[in-house]
């Protein structure tokens, strides 16, 4: 039996409800689509925000580091100069030194007692020279050890050589030379 409807006006309500959803469907879909589309350009304004800070970011990193370059180089410098100025007060401090030792070493030498070389490493002092006899050399060694500007004389070498009927003595002695802030330190000491 073939099917009559006999209600018509079912058929409409039931295309127009078929309609009406298609039309709330194809909204939904566009509203949606263009909630992603505006999500999208929102996302992507402001990964270019944050790619723009991040340039500013990384410019002032890039500056400040040529800045810590600039101190390291002026700090190296300054340690440099303040080297040398170290360098150049200890040579000034060991001016009056030379004159103290040439003085000194003239006091200490005995009568009959000649030098033949001086030679100073450091502090230590190495003087070579003839004598006309070794208890003029002793008495160059207690003159040394009595004295303000050296210290800890000691006696490496004493030959006694003819010479005709004249005898020398030949000899090499060492001792140090108290330097000017070594000598202040001690009477601050005493």
């Amino acid at each position: 039996m073939p099917r009559i409807n006999l209600l018509p006006w079912r058929e409409e309500l039931r295309q127009k409800r078929k309609k009406d959803f298609l039309t709330a469907l194809i909204g939904a879909v566009m509203i949606g689509g263009l909630l992603a589309y505006a999500t999208k350009l929102g996302v992507q304004a402001q990964t270019r925000a944050q790619q723009g800070r991040n340039s500013i970011l990384q410019e002032e990193i890039a500056l400040l580091d040529r800045q810590i370059e600039e101190i390291l180089g002026l700090e190296n410098q300054k340690e440099r100069l303040l080297a040398r100025m170290e360098i150049i007060d200890q040579l000034q401090r060991a001016r009056p030194e030379v004159v103290h030792l040439f003085d000194e070493l003239v006091e200490s030498l005995p009568e009959g007692v000649h030098l033949t070389e001086i030679q100073q490493t450091g502090n230590r002092i190495e003087l070579h020279g003839s004598a006309q006899s070794s208890t003029r050399v002793s008495a160059l060694m207690r003159n040394v050890d009595g004295s303000e500007w050296l210290r800890n004389p000691g006696l490496d070498v004493v030959e006694t050589i003819d010479r005709g009927p004249m005898r020398d003595a030949q000899f090499t002695i060492f001792m140090e030379q108290i330097a000017m802030d070594q000598e202040e330190e001690e009477v601050a000491m005493q």
